[in-house]
């Protein structure tokens, strides 16, 4: 089966990317990479989010709402990265 631009195959499944191999459009599956993203990203643990709300009342008094909402991103994203409350808030300040 010719098309009409250049006497080249039509696209038959499995055969999408031309002039890759077949299956080659697998690795570039969008659906398949986010997957892998959710599985990499990991969150915070039941324990971290504990001590971290503990953490916010105690210092987060004297902060206004927008302090409070900074504090909170900083601590969090530190404590992904495997930080403890104590490290976390030291490294901030």
């Amino acid at each position: 089966m010719s098309s009409q631009y250049g006497g080249e195959k039509t696209t038959k499944k499995g055969n999408a990317r031309k002039g890759q191999p077949v299956g080659s459009r697998l690795a570039f599956d969008d659906t398949k990479q986010e997957a892998e993203k959710m599985k990499k990203k990991g969150g915070m643990s039941d324990k971290q989010k504990k001590d971290l709300a503990k953490h916010m009342e105690k210092v987060g008094k004297n902060m206004s709402a927008s302090e409070k909402k900074s504090h909170r991103m900083k601590m969090m994203s530190r404590m992904r990265k495997g930080m403890s409350v104590a490290a976390a808030h030291k490294d901030i300040k």
